[in-house]
């Protein structure tokens, strides 16, 4: 499942293997040739930017806008390295000088002229990126504070009109670190409370994307008791969306 840490991490491993090289650039799968990304072939890939969830390869006046979605991937390749899955299933394929970069699925796969970025629809509404090197935390608590008050706090942080990048996992992790109720109204969550939820997701996240390390949560996919004060860790959907949601039902108040 793609969150902002491991869109940034791609974005690390896409960038030492692809920046400032003539890129070859096929599509083995029809989606991509029917996103039109051929169209980049032999350009220079001059830099990837990671908001949220999405990456934007910048290749001049012509920008690649990549989103994972819940089952997508960018897979990186040395030269004649094994393919982990078939080719037929690749939307798109990078090629550098030493490796491939390879996207197999995935909502989103698109050309777009460069000077339409900015007032792009899906992209111009992304709040502030939970991951930004200068994130205004009281520009997103801000945020939070103008949306609809009865909406509950754990389907709020999935906003990414609000902030870019958090998803299930950080959602039920952040809430539980900061000892809040996922299911409070945003009415009821003060904003000492509110600033520590978004705090705890922005210092897990980036402690993820230093050591990858995504398998050790507290409360997420937990099964048995809570590990802080043994009550019971209940699970069930939230929002329009119906997005699961952990929680602890005694220490999360």
């Amino acid at each position: 499942m793609a969150e902002g840490d491991t869109i940034l991490r791609a974005k690390e491993r896409l960038s030492d293997a692809l920046v400032g090289q003539s890129i070859g650039v096929s599509a083995p799968n029809p989606r991509g040739r029917a996103a039109g990304i051929e169209r980049l072939d032999g350009r220079t890939l001059a830099g990837i930017n990671a908001h949220g969830k999405h990456l934007l390869f910048d290749f001049g006046d012509l920008v690649l806008h990549s989103h994972l979605g819940m089952s997508g991937g960018w897979h990186v390749y040395g030269r004649g390295e094994r393919w982990r899955r078939p080719r037929t299933s690749a939307w798109a394929v990078l090629s550098g000088e030493r490796s491939d970069a390879v996207e197999f699925g995935g909502p989103t796969l698109r050309v777009l002229p460069a000077s339409r970025v900015a007032i792009d629809p899906q992209l111009a509404r992304l709040g502030p990126d939970i991951l930004a090197p200068e994130l205004d935390l009281d520009d997103v608590v801000a945020k939070f504070r103008a949306a609809d008050p009865s909406r509950t706090l754990g389907d709020a942080l999935l906003d990414q009109r609000l902030t870019a990048g958090i998803g299930n996992i950080f959602k039920s992790e952040a809430c539980f670190a900061a000892k809040v109720d996922p299911w409070r109204p945003l009415a009821d969550v003060s904003e000492a409370e509110l600033r520590a939820v978004l705090e705890a997701a922005r210092d897990q996240m980036l402690r993820a994307v230093t050591t990858g390390d995504r398998h050790r949560f507290a409360v997420y996919k937990h099964r048995g008791p809570c590990l802080r004060c043994r009550g019971r860790v209940l699970h069930r959907g939230q929002g329009d969306a119906n997005r699961t949601t952990w929680w602890c039902e005694r220490c999360q108040v």
